[in-house]
């Protein structure tokens, strides 16, 4: 039986993605929880052998987690699951300690195959991620685009600027200072050249950042 974490800050989403786990025969232990800290703390019990953990969460980077986690439970096989496609995310996660990069609206069978296959020691990238892979293994990823020289923070902020959320939104949903956000925002558009939120949204575009 693989013992299973799911840390998502969506509990509609954990619901069903617990259910959908729970349904296969080596996949019955299944906990979850909303929290980042308290997902540390069931890793803490050593139960644990696949974690299945969101890129965006509030207060703290899934990226940044995974960090942390990798360094204190070695041993935990992690899947980072994300809303986005763009291979720079996974690549960084991979680079991170994650064994797996699934997208939500993956197939539940899919996302089985993954667990299953990281259990076993085994990475899971989509082709298109593999791809970037071999490109970045060939010497032809060696000088990154400005947007893949970003902290996981900014990454996640830029992405919900783009979506048209506004600072204060943001600043909600992260649960950090407005301010903070603001600064996040001026650090974001010096490291890519630009210098307002329309310029953000085209290089966006032209960058395939968007879903």
């Amino acid at each position: 039986m693989i013992h299973i974490l799911i840390i998502d800050d969506h509990a509609m989403f954990r619901s069903g993605l617990r259910k959908v786990l729970q349904e296969a025969s080596d996949m019955g232990c299944v906990q979850d929880t909303g929290d980042w800290r308290h997902g540390l703390e069931l890793l803490a019990c050593g139960s644990i052998e696949v974690l299945l953990l969101d890129i965006n969460l509030p207060e703290r980077s899934g990226l940044d987690l995974l960090t942390l986690i990798h360094a204190r439970h070695p041993e935990v096989q992690v899947i980072m699951l994300s809303m986005y496609s763009e291979p720079q995310y996974a690549l960084r996660a991979l680079r991170c300690g994650a064994m797996g990069y699934v997208a939500k609206d993956m197939e539940a069978r899919d996302l089985i195959t993954a667990i299953r296959q990281v259990r076993q020691g085994k990475k899971f990238v989509t082709p298109s991620i593999s791809a970037a892979l071999l490109d970045s293994m060939n010497g032809l990823a060696s000088h990154p685009r400005p947007h893949e020289k970003l902290s996981a923070r900014e990454s996640q902020i830029l992405r919900m600027i783009v979506a048209g959320d506004a600072l204060t939104s943001i600043a909600e949903h992260l649960r950090i200072n407005v301010k903070t956000v603001s600064t996040y925002r001026r650090r974001i558009l010096e490291k890519l050249g630009l210098s307002s939120n329309a310029q953000l949204v085209q290089y966006a575009m032209h960058n395939r950042l968007l879903d």
